[in-house]
């Protein structure tokens, strides 16, 4: 029996909401991205060990979903049934060790990213880059932070329609520009508002530190996740 070919996109890993935080977009936009020619040589290696895990997760998928089929009572309970289970089985547990190993070449990969990303993390009085502030006038409009009760996933929906990314998020919140309510459940979503020192900014007196939007791209920035409205 042969493994067909499966919409790899469309699996999930347990990485994936550390690998988003950490390179500050989703997975398909950082594949996007790899494809472009647009990461940096950590961000590519990380993308292509994420597209490896992706395609052993799906693999582990495929035959849970084979098992599951040769149990659910559509075949006689002989030992051509027994056979094939344990095949299975057996094809199942070489799927998830090498779902592993892929999952250890991106943790490994995954690390240099993160590192990248602490350093580039915006402290109290520090530079606020172009796309940051975009977000910030995203969320100045309203915005609520969301967690998908199926894939797990964190979102900020603003009013406008942008969607901003949990890590563009903590960014802005470490920096003292937005904050959150927590009085209300994540899953029902949370308002996010802007602070009187993102008022400040938005309102064009900024604070030491905070910089003019750069006229061209940092290597290895990422795109804004939205225009700002004029």
């Amino acid at each position: 029996m042969s493994l067909p070919t499966l919409p790899v996109d469309k699996a999930l890993t347990a990485l994936d909401h550390r690998i988003e935080a950490a390179v500050g977009c989703s997975v398909d936009q950082l594949w996007q991205h790899r494809e472009r020619g647009l990461l940096d040589e950590p961000s590519s290696r990380l993308a292509d060990a994420h597209r490896g895990l992706v395609r052993a997760e799906t693999s582990v998928t495929f035959y849970r979903f084979m098992l599951r089929r040769l149990a659910s009572g559509r075949f006689p309970v002989d030992q051509a049934l027994f056979a094939r289970i344990d095949r299975t089985v057996g094809r199942l547990q070489k799927a998830a060790a090498a779902r592993d190993e892929h999952q250890q070449l991106v943790l490994a990969a995954l690390g240099p990213v993160e590192t990248m990303r602490a350093q580039k993390t915006i402290p109290e009085g520090a530079e606020l880059r172009a796309p940051d502030f975009a977000a910030l006038l995203a969320i100045a409009q309203g915005a609520k932070l969301h967690h998908h009760l199926l894939t797990g996933r964190l979102s900020v929906v603003t009013a406008s329609g942008v969607r901003v990314t949990p890590s563009t998020l903590e960014r802005l919140e470490e920096a003292g520009l937005v904050t959150r309510d927590e009085s209300h459940p994540v899953q029902a979503g949370q308002p996010v508002t802007v602070t009187d020192v993102g008022r400040t900014t938005l309102a064009g007196v900024r604070r030491p530190g905070i910089a003019a939007a750069p006229s061209s791209p940092q290597p290895g920035a990422w795109p804004s996740t939205g225009r700002a409205r004029s």
